[in-house]
């Protein structure tokens, strides 16, 4: 493989970078500063933009200097979040957020930058005979940016054989990766269910129907779809998150609120959880002469990993931190998604690059003291020019070996 750039000269700036979008995050669907920023220090770079996809996303192309690097079947996608959280953020430094009740609590603002860093290094010596569109989404926060982009034809416009994506993940030391063949992932969908009873007088609970203890009811016998509904080699989660009903203490409602999302690895069992929730919904609220409606509101599919570029993608990660530390086959995850999308669509692969610090767990994602961090920029930035050379010095072998 051709000798790459080195990535040190560039830390100071990709560090600096990192913690003025960590300093002004912004909400799904409203990167605009965080895509003027991209786009300034790609068109610096002279790469080419494609900029409002998906809202706010933004797609620059690096075509190498081989002769087959118009050939879409040779062009690969390599893929950053950039949307931040509805999250006070609590820390003390000084790039704290300057949004209130916005924060990078997942640090999109970090895989911004590396993907950043990426794109440096292959434009400073593109000697590869390929295409590498880096793809900056918006939305991955429960918009589903990913699929808005397709919608507005990202594979279509910007043709590509593989696509591939990194997020930090705080139980992993710095200095570690991982990924694996198959879901890695959850699906997610959400639910609410609207409790309808007869409201009243407080003191006179027998003229009325109250919501509440049915409500109570439903969520307690929700929890048995996972425990004794799911096979238990099977992974599923049902969260109940938020309740709501009435007004005042002295007042039964009429109606009453429950809000959850379930998770699977797999569309059958949630198949299962889905069609669960609207029978005991519907059966424990007739016991108690209410009405239920179950609206379920589709989220995110499973990402699924596809074998060979999730083993590509390990090899690549075992040359950069040694094989002791690249996880070939690391625990899935269920947490969600977007990048399910691109997969559902064409073959790629997600990992996992280690966020910890002092070789311990970092702090957990979405939560209000969470930074990302910056030890791990160089290496999330020359991972992704060392993939993108790897596979098209892959293809090229593939290639010959086909015409041989």
């Amino acid at each position: 493989m051709q000798s790459t750039p080195d990535i040190a000269p560039y830390i100071g700036k990709l560090i600096k970078f990192r913690r003025d979008l960590h300093a002004h995050p912004e909400l799904k669907f409203e990167e605009t500063r965080t895509s003027d920023q991209i786009a300034a220090w790609l068109q610096a770079l002279g790469l080419p933009l494609h900029r409002g996809m998906g809202g706010t996303g933004v797609v620059a192309t690096l075509r190498g200097s081989g002769p087959d690097a118009d050939d879409p079947a040779r062009a690969i996608g390599l893929r950053a979040d950039m949307d931040a959280l509805p999250v006070q953020e609590v820390n003390a430094f000084d790039y704290i957020s300057a949004n209130p009740g916005r924060m990078h609590a997942c640090g999109h603002d970090g895989h911004t930058t590396m993907l950043l860093g990426g794109a440096t290094l292959l434009a400073k010596q593109p000697d590869f005979n390929g295409t590498v569109h880096f793809i900056f989404q918006p939305g991955e926060e429960g918009g589903a940016g990913a699929r808005r982009m397709m919608e507005d034809g990202l594979f279509d416009k910007f043709p590509m054989k593989a696509v591939f994506a990194l997020h930090n993940w705080p139980a992993l030391p710095a200095g570690q990766m991982g990924v694996r063949v198959g879901p890695i992932m959850a699906s997610a969908n959400r639910f609410e269910i609207r409790v309808r009873g007869k409201g009243g007088h407080a003191a006179q609970p027998h003229s009325t129907v109250d919501p509440i203890p049915v409500a109570c009811a439903i969520v307690g016998q929700l929890q048995t779809l996972v425990s004794r509904g799911v096979d238990p080699l099977d992974s599923a989660v049902l969260t109940v998150g938020k309740i709501e009903s009435g007004t005042v203490e002295n007042i039964i409602p009429n109606e009453a609120f429950i809000y959850g999302t379930c998770r699977t690895l797999g569309s059958a069992v949630l198949n299962q959880l889905m069609e669960g929730i609207e029978r005991i919904s519907t059966h424990v609220a007739q016991a108690h002469r209410a009405s239920a409606e179950v609206i379920i509101k589709p989220g995110y599919p499973t990402t699924v990993n596809h074998p060979h570029e999730a083993r590509f993608m390990a090899q690549v990660m075992g040359k950069m931190v040694g094989d002791d530390n690249a996880h070939v086959d690391v625990l899935p995850a269920m947490t969600a998604e977007d990048f399910g999308f691109f997969l559902e669509k064409v073959p790629g692969a997600y990992g996992f690059i280690g966020n910890g610090a002092g070789g311990k767990p970092g702090v957990n994602l979405h939560n209000a003291a969470y930074d990302f961090n910056d030890d791990i920029l160089g290496l999330g930035a020359s991972f992704w020019d060392r993939l993108a050379r790897q596979w098209f010095e892959q293809e090229k072998k593939t290639g010959k070996e086909m015409r041989s």
